[in-house]
């Protein structure tokens, strides 16, 4: 099963790489002419264009630069000359802990709600819960995040509005500073657990299993969280793992509110400098992480969920 998905994940990566590659190219603006500056001396332009091989066609531009990204090398960045392949080494564990703390929220405030509104279903509970989660939904997290700074931040003064400390540096400040871009990419994402674990809910607790380990008369508690839950869980761990590939491609707007400088914030300044290297670099890493992401959830639906065991 992991050898088709590795082999169907080849050609997909193929084409992620052919069109990041491709739609630079049709980003407006000369890069040439942002790296050398305001004399824009005619001999300067010249070596820039053929240091970087920018006159060569583009086909042939893309089979330099995917030889380079095989051997592990990204290419140097436009701007600053720095390599692609550090800067993404120096941001990826920003962007890897801004994902994990709103994957617990995601997950602490969803399963359980989850849990709570299938049990209670068409009851105004369950009316609440859903509308709780319609709106995590629809609420656009650049202007959550915005309120959540004025009135934390800015009014109460219990939160700081921006920036990043590592866990490992000092672990709370880090928990002082990760809060609430984490609660603001977590909130949509709990919003999206919460239906799936009512939806799997309500399916397991209609089966025989369920009403038979009533009838023995089990406490509700023992039933829904022992017998019931264990097994409702196995589309929800596949649901979560994708969703955090999706926090890794997803965090560009919370991480320029929050002034968190990981992956958004590096690809955010790399289009508007025209920096087609770090671009290019980081859009596919992502893209590397979710293909890793599907099939660690491919993996991790077939080692929660026995029957599936020996049939793919």
């Amino acid at each position: 099963m992991i050898a088709r998905r590795l082999l169907i994940a080849l050609p997909t990566l193929i084409l992620v790489s052919i069109f990041v590659f491709g739609l630079q190219k049709l980003l407006p603006g000369d890069p040439v002419l942002v790296i050398a500056g305001e004399e824009r001396d005619p001999q300067v332009l010249a070596y820039l264009r053929e240091l970087y091989r920018f006159d060569d066609p583009i086909p042939l531009q893309y089979w330099a630069w995917i030889k380079q990204v095989v051997q592990g090398n990204f290419g140097a960045s436009l701007r600053t000359g720095a390599s692609v392949s550090a800067l993404i080494v120096q941001k990826l564990p920003v962007t890897l802990q801004l994902a994990a703390f709103a994957m617990i929220f995601a997950l602490g405030i969803g399963i359980p709600l989850g849990v709570f509104a299938a049990t209670r279903k068409g009851t105004w509970v369950d009316s609440a819960v859903s509308t709780m989660a319609l709106s995590g939904l629809s609420i656009p997290n650049f202007w959550l995040g915005i309120i959540l700074i004025l009135i934390v931040s800015v009014n109460f003064r219990l939160l700081p509005a921006s920036g990043f400390v590592s866990l490992w540096e000092d672990p709370w400040r880090a928990l002082q500073t990760m809060i609430m871009p984490a609660f603001v990419l977590g909130n949509a994402l709990a919003a999206t657990i919460m239906r799936h674990t009512r939806s799997s809910m309500l399916e397991v607790l209609s089966q025989d299993y369920v009403r038979t380990a009533r009838a023995k008369g089990l406490f509700e508690p023992a039933v829904v969280w022992k017998h019931a839950f264990r097994n409702a869980l196995i589309p929800v761990v596949s649901i979560a793992t994708l969703l955090f590939g999706e926090l890794m491609a997803g965090a560009v707007l919370t991480e320029q509110i929050f002034s968190i400088p990981g992956f958004g914030k590096l690809i955010v300044d790399g289009v508007f400098n025209r920096d087609y290297s770090v671009v290019q670099g980081v859009v596919l890493c992502v893209a590397v992480g979710f293909i890793a992401m599907n099939l660690l959830a491919d993996i991790l639906y077939v080692i929660v969920n026995p029957r599936l065991r020996g049939t793919r």
